[in-house]
């Protein structure tokens, strides 16, 4: 469920007669077995099932098998996925060189804007949480953070076996306007314009941080384009900052940012 984006019982909060049926039976047994020989280790599972060929495989569709399931119950190909809301925001600390890996420690509290108001309000945390990867922010069931709940956070009240995934406009807006995005996109611009000095190689460089792939020439041309233009409405050089972080942003809301393919 949670290395392909659907479990082989389909239904994570039931697996009794009124849930779905294994699409891969087999497949679940053969699994089993598997972890018990490897003597209940969960990481040498994860391990076996990432090195595999069907999770390696392209979500590009065509062949026969669109035909012969449309709705890629089999893995005839792997699935367009979005990542969860902890991912994408630590995502955003990375790039940015602002993400501390440092494991354990007490939780840092929740940024709390203006408008969160009311009752037992804790004090106010730092915009990007010090750095802390998303499993390390204090969680308060009345003051839940915008960001995570716009990219379908699940709310603390009960227990979630598997999120829902949305497309709704307040995400866009979340990346677009968001205090700690801008943030971030001003930091990774500082940080990409100290790493390299001609803009060809910086682009390079944000698009192999961001995508993990170069630019095409297409996308080289828009990019070198679209600093041009920002340059001149901030009336300043193409090797300002302010040109830089708008470049970033762009690529923070491209969908193929928050995307697996």
């Amino acid at each position: 469920h949670h290395l392909f984006g659907r479990g082989i019982v389909a239904s994570t909060d039931d697996f009794g007669v009124l849930g779905q049926r294994p699409t891969h039976l087999e497949l679940l047994d053969y699994l089993a077995s598997r972890l018990v020989e490897h003597k209940w280790s969960v990481k040498a599972m994860i391990k076996e099932i990432v090195m595999s060929r069907t999770y390696r495989m392209s979500s590009v569709a065509g062949g026969d098998g669109e035909e012969k399931d449309p709705a890629n119950l089999l893995w005839h190909r792997a699935n367009v996925r979005r990542l969860q809301a902890e991912s994408i925001r630590d995502a955003m600390l990375f790039v940015s060189g602002r993400l501390d890996q440092k494991m354990y420690g007490r939780s840092v509290p929740s940024y709390l804007t203006d408008f969160m108001q009311g009752k037992g309000r804790p004090g106010k945390g730092p915009l990007d949480g010090s750095g802390r990867r998303s499993v390390y922010l204090s969680v308060r069931r009345n003051f839940l953070s915008p960001f995570m709940l716009a990219f379908d956070a699940p709310s603390p009240f009960n227990a979630v076996g598997r999120r829902t995934t949305s497309n709704v406009p307040s995400q866009a807006l979340i990346l677009m306007n968001d205090p700690f995005v801008v943030q971030q996109a001003d930091l990774w611009a500082k940080r990409i314009r100290g790493q390299a000095t001609g803009n060809k190689e910086r682009i390079r460089m944000l698009y192999e941080a961001a995508f993990a792939r170069m630019p095409s020439e297409l996308e080289m041309d828009a990019s070198l384009a679209f600093l041009t233009s920002q340059a001149k409405l901030h009336g300043v050089p193409e090797d300002n900052d302010l040109p830089w972080k708008d470049l970033v942003h762009a690529i923070i809301n491209a969908k193929e940012f928050i995307y697996l393919n």
